[in-house]
């Protein structure tokens, strides 16, 4: 069975309650039973981590317990050489998911040091996101909804 990582970023852990106009009213619970929900439907095996601190991110992954991810870095995305250099380091596929979409927001959202070594982005698509991501990767290993 697939085993997907889906690795979640700084702050996540608010939504439902944070910039809901934004990011939406659904919490992360909810969201990852969703995911999961979805992830069984695909025949795919689905762990979650979110963390508010890099080096944890970054040390999860290390762990290489799993054939592919789902990487929502949030804030992260802007700013991190370290987890674009363990995404890469790790020799695993990863897909990118942002609940919105950055492009249209903010000036410095525009920098994205994840996007160009990602196998595929999902972007701006809230929650349904991470199924879109799903899908595809089951596709691309095989398996079909």
């Amino acid at each position: 069975m697939t085993r997907v990582l889906v690795l979640e970023g700084p702050n996540l852990n608010l939504l439902g309650t944070r910039e809901p106009h934004i990011y939406g009213t659904e919490t992360l619970d909810q969201i990852h039973a969703g995911i999961a929900a979805r992830a069984a439907e695909l025949g795919l095996e689905v762990d979650f981590f979110q963390s508010n601190h890099e080096g944890a991110l970054i040390d999860r992954l290390h762990a290489r317990d799993f054939d592919v991810a789902i990487v929502n870095a949030a804030g992260l995305t802007h700013t991190s050489v370290s987890l674009r250099d363990a995404l890469t380091g790790i020799d695993r596929p990863f897909w990118e998911v942002h609940l919105s979409d950055p492009w249209q927001r903010d000036d410095f959202r525009k920098v994205n040091f994840l996007h160009d070594v990602a196998a595929a982005s999902v972007v701006g698509q809230g929650a349904r996101g991470y199924h879109v991501a799903l899908e595809q990767i089951a596709e691309r290993f095989g398996r079909r909804a």
